[in-house]
């Protein structure tokens, strides 16, 4: 047997930058491309507006808010407990594939989980289910609900496990473009008339995951679900797969037919929001840069609103800064060394992607801020 194709972590980044639409923007639709990429992180309302006009051509923020508002996509803890935009189909799916995620952090929570190893919560979800079948209610609004009819238990563990038990969304206004909302959220089914699947495929979803983020070695698939035994999914799904390995010897699981373009392939600049899937879904990063680097560019020690890839690499943090006095929005880049002509791609971009993200300013301006 011949022994797997050897990829350098260059070119592991450029594949994951084609398939997430990062290399050229897509013609896709918004539906299709939140479908593609199996949901976007989302615990920022608007994350996913600025990760779609990154990836898609004459991307409208107005498409996106009204899939919402009409049910089409839907705002529910998913992948890794996490709040993402997922299509409705996708919540039926994912939402059960992820339950064993929920419990292990209800078991793990440190101020309820020994709370509710005592609580027997047989009698409690189908009131809750029943309470927010009705309608959308706040965690406040359920809390006091809970309380009303379990008095002698506390209310706040019990909510907390009705988020981890129940398929819960959370509705509009939340997470719509050029509007703000209080977290309301009510059942997947009474929102959208969408059950959950009986019978998720996982090796279905293992594959999609592949098609948007691979080539991927077991524990990357791991750290975009945070599902455990996904090596015998994976070996399941062999003889439906083509191997590799990256610059370490890891074994690396691809789908065939799936794009993995040359080093040398070009990456423009790309502006990428506080939370994107595309650096959150490998156990090992390094395809988009050194930890190091990332180290330099202070993750962790301060405020970051996103993310600047150059060349494939990330490469900058950024914020944005809006005078509504003056009428100013300004895009502040801290930024590694950049070359004049990155440099200059950089500040086009930018000066692009805050003219979409602060649209009622008449003035839009990019700051580079060296960190070396």
């Amino acid at each position: 047997m011949a022994a797997p194709d050897r990829l350098s972590a260059r070119r592991l980044g450029r594949a994951t930058l084609a398939r997430q639409l990062l290399l050229e923007r897509s013609p896709m639709a918004p539906l299709d491309a939140v479908r593609h990429l199996v949901g976007m992180q989302a615990q920022e309302p608007l994350d996913p507006y600025l990760g779609l006009w990154s990836r898609l051509e004459r991307f409208d923020p107005a498409s996106l808010a009204q899939l919402l508002v009409d049910r089409g996509v839907v705002r529910i803890v998913v992948m890794r407990g996490t709040i993402h935009l997922v299509t409705v189909d996708d919540a039926a799916v994912l939402r059960p594939l992820a339950q064993p995620v929920l419990e292990r952090e209800l078991t793990m929570h440190r101020d309820f989980a020994p709370v509710l190893r005592d609580v027997d919560l047989g009698p409690v979800l189908p009131v809750a289910k029943q309470l927010l079948d009705a309608q959308p209610l706040t965690f406040t609004e359920l809390r006091t609900a809970l309380a009303e009819h379990f008095p002698d238990l506390d209310p706040a563990p019990l909510a907390f496990a009705c988020r981890n038990h129940l398929p819960l969304v959370q509705v509009p206004p939340r997470g719509v473009w050029g509007q703000k909302g209080t977290v309301r959220t009510t059942t997947l089914e009474a929102w959208s008339g969408r059950r959950l699947d009986p019978r998720p495929s996982i090796d279905e979803v293992v594959l999609r995951y592949l098609t948007a983020f691979g080539p991927s070695a077991t524990a990357d698939v791991a750290a975009w679900s945070r599902l455990t035994a996904l090596a015998e999914v994976l070996e399941r799904l062999g003889p439906r797969l083509r191997t590799f390995r990256d610059e370490r010897g890891r074994v690396l699981h691809d789908v065939p037919d799936a794009p993995r373009p040359e080093e040398d392939v070009p990456a423009p600049p790309r502006f990428l929001p506080e939370y994107d899937n595309v650096l959150l879904s490998h156990a090992d990063r390094t395809r988009f840069g050194s930890d190091e680097q990332r180290a330099r560019l202070g993750f962790g020690t301060r405020a970051v609103k996103g993310t600047v890839l150059v060349d494939g690499t990330v490469s900058g943090t950024w914020v944005a800064e809006h005078d509504r006095e003056a009428g100013r929005a300004t895009l502040v880049v801290h930024h590694t060394r950049l070359t004049k002509k990155a440099a200059a791609a950089v500040t086009a971009e930018g000066r692009r992607m805050v003219r979409f993200k602060e649209p009622a300013a008449s003035d839009h301006d990019v700051r580079l801020v060296p960190l070396d």
